[in-house]
């Protein structure tokens, strides 16, 4: 477990958001693998770098009874200049806490965006940070997504499926943080091609992608789903670094 320190580059990114650090923790699935041991060093790695802002891009947990509040108890000691803010995975859904984790985590000092947006100032920048519940593959993805983009403002959206990038960079979205692969979870390498599961249902497995200006972050998450195995896709945690070009 590292921290995976990303650049995006932004074209006219407004100079008081020049070098504004964004710490993401994804795809945690706080249980048995990744209990509250692991969970505290990766909070630790987080703080370390002193972020503005931090994300959460969902799946807290993995299955229906899973302590969501032993998740949140840990995180509660995240800290970052403008808060802690976060979406809700595939994993939320499918373990009915959508409501609960974001009453849970809202005692707790963490906003969950569903379908809105926090309007965030450093000096005389606007960020403005959107997120958004899981979309299921392959549906009609954020509709009315256009409200959310803030005139004037960088636009950001954390979205646990990196799948909505081409609608968010259409939408007006500057940057999108994601996660929801892993990374993969398990690479092999086949005739010179890396081969994982992620890549028969995404394009966006991992790391950077662009569509024209805008910018995509997949990162690689920290826990794991299916077996306890990492191969070629190390745990993160993620420090974006927003860069004027």
């Amino acid at each position: 477990m590292a921290l995976a320190e990303v650049r995006l580059d932004i074209r006219g990114l407004p100079r008081d958001l020049d070098g504004l650090r964004i710490v993401q923790l994804s795809d945690i699935h706080f249980g048995p693998f990744f209990g509250p041991a692991e969970l505290r060093r990766a909070v630790s790695i987080a703080n370390e770098a002193r972020p503005h802002v931090a994300v959460l891009t969902g799946d807290l947990i993995t299955r229906r009874g899973d302590d969501v509040d032993g998740c949140l108890r840990e995180l509660r000691r995240l800290r970052a200049e403008a808060g802690v803010y976060g979406c809700h995975g595939n994993h939320e859904f499918y373990a009915g806490t959508l409501e609960y984790t974001t009453y849970a985590g809202a005692r707790l000092g963490f906003r969950f965006l569903r379908g809105e947006s926090a309007v965030l100032r450093f000096g005389s920048a606007r960020l403005n940070l959107a997120g958004h519940d899981y979309q299921r593959m392959g549906a009609r993805y954020l509709p009315g997504l256009e409200r959310l983009v803030e005139p004037g403002a960088f636009n950001l959206l954390i979205q646990h499926n990196p799948d909505v990038f081409p609608r968010a960079a259409r939408a007006g979205f500057h940057a999108v943080l994601s996660g929801h692969t892993h990374g993969g979870q398990i690479n092999v390498e086949i005739l010179d091609e890396n081969v994982n599961v992620a890549r028969f249902f995404t394009p966006f497995v991992r790391g950077r992608y662009d569509i024209g200006p805008s910018r995509l972050y997949v990162s690689c998450g920290l826990g794991t789903v299916g077996v306890p195995v990492r191969l070629g896709a190390p745990p993160e945690i993620t420090l974006v670094k927003l860069c004027a070009v």
